[in-house]
């Protein structure tokens, strides 16, 4: 207990140390990570802090929100949140915390999640600020498991443009070799996602040709 508190407490001195604010913290929440940079395009930096809102629980995890602030008078002020953006910290499955990375570039905040066990998958949303709010411009994903296939999303939600690849595979004396691979472009357009509304809803798509299921989200349960 004594090691998680002083942890925190370096987590909070980091984010006080870089931003040369400080932030206030939820009561009972705690620092997964945060980083920096202009969203807005206002030549400003914002500060994206992924919190565990509760105390950690071993056994069934703990949700998580994700909180992008602005720097207002000088003070770090909470601008946009989401409880949806973010799985919670055991939704990895057996390979446990989910949450990989968050980065911004260009004023397009990305956020990296995986999991799985023999199966697994990974992905990486990309949002971009406009009309007030932050959406869903980008999807790139990939899951599989080794000997049997691996598929390979990539989704700009701007255009509605989507490529579809499934590579098979088997192995022979601990050897891969790939032997078949299904590729397909689709258009899916005027889908409309937030970071608020995020996983607010199951979002399939059957491709035409090969009908492979994807799912961009998968509902809040």
């Amino acid at each position: 207990m004594r090691k998680t508190i002083y942890l925190l407490a370096l987590v909070f001195m980091l984010v006080h140390n870089i931003n040369g604010q400080e932030i206030k913290i939820p009561e009972n929440y705690t620092i997964v990570d945060s980083i920096k940079g202009d969203l807005d395009n206002d030549a400003i930096n914002e500060l994206v802090v992924a919190y565990n809102v509760m105390p950690e629980n071993e056994i069934d995890g703990v949700p998580r929100e994700l909180v992008i602030y602005k720097l207002e008078n000088n003070q770090w002020v909470v601008w946009k949140t989401s409880d949806q953006a973010l799985y919670g910290s055991k939704d990895g499955g057996m390979m446990g915390d989910p949450y990989g990375e968050m980065d911004i570039k260009n004023g397009i905040l990305h956020i990296s999640q995986n999991g799985g066990s023999s199966w697994k998958w990974g992905f990486t949303d990309k949002y971009r600020f406009q009309n007030d709010e932050f959406y869903l411009i980008g999807y790139t994903s990939l899951a599989g498991k080794l000997c049997a296939y691996w598929t390979d999303i990539d989704f700009n939600l701007t255009t509605g443009k989507m490529i579809v690849n499934k590579e098979f595979e088997k192995c022979e004396n601990e050897e891969q070799q790939f032997y078949k691979s299904e590729n397909e472009t689709l258009l899916e357009k005027d889908l409309k996602i937030t970071l608020q509304n995020r996983q607010e809803r199951e979002i399939k798509i059957t491709t035409p040709k090969y009908k492979h299921e994807v799912y961009i989200a998968i509902g809040k349960e």
